[in-house]
């Protein structure tokens, strides 16, 4: 029978480190700018855009700075994470993004301000969200990998779920100003302590000063494999983005009351979770693209179903299929790079696909919200971005498959102990 030691190295027990580690960098997902930031947006769109006589066109267009910003600022993060240990990324976007979130307490009339914090919450928010940790993962996981980014990507999902009531509620009994200090200051107190335990994994003693196993980003952005990942991230991004932004405000606007779409968001958040799990469960049995085609066809479905959403039933539905597929899609994006093209510049490379993800996520609320400015309905758009989704769905059948990569050893317990990231 093998050791205790042993047991614990092996990536199928409860007391492999690298659980821990995942649960520690889930934790601060949770409430980074992918969770808190992305699922309150929606919520809090319509109280600053009657107090200030915003547009919500002009509001929405906050959302897409910071995705503007996330998308210009991911690549950078990127390549820091793949050269210093990602603590000295991470604490420091960390108390930068929860500070900033604060600060929309004090937020005047002037639209100006409502652009200048938010383009500083997306100038560091992938240093808060699935990013800065993916990599981490990597280096713990290789078998279980896609359960490993799973329950990573849960931190986000849970946020869909209870942030959006909470600030609802929040809003409801003190005010929107009320609302941003007090989810700002979760940041902060729940964060920093949570991102100091995140740490890669040690290498082995006789590793040496080996580079990691894998491609340059030059080979990387050379391969097919790449852009068919980013063209389907850039599509589906569109759609998702602009659901989520705005079905708060299109389910109020068919008559169902705030308190109620917002747990509609919440439900997606539910779903998310749901998809998050199960997909990575299926990564570590099923070719990846499959999977990824699947839960695009689920979140297109869902996305035709709230074009038309009358009740809040439809629009529980819709949300729901949306955050199914769009949910695990998180999963399959930093799988696929690790899969394709290993470790070497895992961080700049994933950092490059969430540009195109985080330009697309700026498109899609601010079409959602020219769209309603001009028509006063979301509906013909929904529905164009549905098709958008089916197309990327089929794109995903033309990856090749994986490249065949060595495993490094793995490290002994003494080693892991004696060599641990500071």
């Amino acid at each position: 029978m093998p050791s205790s030691t042993t047991a614990e190295l092996r990536e199928d027990s409860l007391r492999y480190p690298g659980w821990r580690i995942a649960v520690a960098s889930s934790a601060c997902v949770f409430v980074s700018f992918a969770s808190l930031l992305v699922y309150t947006f929606g919520i809090f769109l319509k109280p600053l855009a009657q107090q200030f006589h915003w547009s919500r066109q002009a509001a929405s267009a906050a959302f897409g700075i910071a995705a503007l910003a996330v998308a210009a600022c991911s690549p950078l993060i990127g390549y820091l994470l793949d050269r210093y240990p990602p603590r000295r990324i991470i604490l420091p976007c960390i108390a930068i993004f929860g500070c900033a979130f604060a600060s929309l307490s004090l937020m005047t009339g002037h639209i100006w301000h409502l652009y200048v914090v938010f383009l500083i919450l997306g100038i560091v928010g992938n240093g808060t969200a699935h990013l800065a940790y993916s990599r981490v993962i990597s280096t713990w996981f290789d078998e279980r990998r896609g359960v490993a980014f799973a329950v990573l990507m849960t931190g986000g999902a849970l946020g869909a779920i209870v942030f959006p009531p909470i600030a609802e509620a929040l809003i409801h009994a003190e005010g929107w100003r009320w609302a941003f200090a007090t989810l700002g200051a979760l940041v902060l107190v729940a964060g920093l302590p949570l991102g100091s335990c995140v740490r890669s994994r040690p290498k082995p003693a006789h590793a040496g000063t080996a580079p990691p196993l894998g491609s340059s980003v030059t080979e990387g952005l050379r391969s097919r494999a790449f852009w068919i990942i980013v063209t389907v991230l850039f599509a589906a991004s569109i759609s998702q983005n602009g659901s989520i932004a705005h079905l708060s405000a299109l389910l109020t606007d068919r008559s169902i009351s705030p308190a109620s779409a917002a747990w509609a968001v919440s439900a997606m958040g539910a779903a998310m979770l749901v998809g998050r799990l199960l997909t990575g469960w299926l990564l570590d049995w099923y070719f990846a693209p499959r999977v990824s085609f699947c839960l695009l066809v689920i979140a297109a479905l869902g996305t035709f179903l709230l074009s038309d959403a009358r009740s809040l039933a439809m629009g529980i539905g819709g949300a729901s299929m949306i955050g199914f597929g769009m949910g695990g899609q998180a999963d399959v994006t930093p799988y696929l790079v690790g899969k394709y093209f290993g470790l070497r510049s895992f961080s700049t490379l994933y950092g490059l696909t969430w540009t195109a993800y985080a330009i697309a996520g700026a498109i899609g609320p601010v079409i959602m919200g020219k769209a309603f400015d001009v028509t006063r309905s979301y509906q013909v758009l929904l529905s164009q971005l549905a098709l958008l989704t089916l197309a990327a769905a089929l794109l995903m059948l033309f990856l090749p498959r994986y490249r065949v990569l060595p495993v490094p050893e793995p490290a002994n317990a003494a080693g892991a102990s004696a060599t641990a990231e500071s």
